[in-house]
């Protein structure tokens, strides 16, 4: 995901009070929330970014979204960050708390596109190989993308396996489009 290095500062700190709390699955579910709500609602993205509206008056709109819905720990965090000026990261430091709590149980995000969805036998003998490869639990991320035509694309964190028929058939374009031949007169 695409956040900078501050979000994950803030991503760490709030993970690492969670555990010494022993709350990290309620904000977790709390990060939840906020993700899903930045992502639902851009104006309120917007208004969170935007260097006119005051930070009292942001934490104001942020009580009356989340209010009574989100952890006091989860709460306080959101308040620290408005008073530093930091509200306009709070989408960021939700995405990166994903991340970072997935690398605090141990699992490992796999997407895979394919042109029509998977079969669970594939699923299963996907997430063993991956299993055994990176001695971790595997999440599997299924996405539909009917551009490769057949076949599918495996991303396992920075790595990415491209066994499309699109991918393939812009090789061999590529390769026809090479003159090899030579005339001889």
């Amino acid at each position: 995901m695409a956040y900078g290095r501050a979000a994950v500062r803030y991503a760490k700190s709030i993970i690492q009070l969670s555990i010494e709390q022993d709350v990290l699955d309620l904000v977790k579910a709390d990060m939840d929330l906020i993700r899903s709500t930045c992502a639902e609602s851009k104006d309120l993205v917007l208004l969170l970014e935007s260097p006119i509206v005051k930070a009292d008056k942001k934490l104001a709109v942020l009580n009356a979204v989340f209010g009574s819905k989100l952890s006091a720990l989860t709460n306080s965090f959101i308040k620290i960050l408005t008073d530093k000026g930091r509200e306009s990261l709070i989408d960021d430091i939700s995405i990166a708390f994903e991340d970072q709590y997935l690398a605090h149980k141990n699992v490992l995000r796999t997407v895979i596109k394919s042109v029509d969805g998977l079969n669970d036998d594939f699923k299963y003998r996907v997430t063993e190989l991956v299993k055994t490869a990176y001695d971790k639990d595997v999440e599997i991320i299924e996405e539909k993308d009917p551009s490769l035509i057949g076949g599918f694309v495996l991303t396992i964190g920075d790595k990415q396996v491209d066994a499309s028929i699109s991918r393939k058939l812009a090789e061999l374009e590529k390769e026809f489009s090479k003159n090899t031949y030579m005339k001889d007169y």
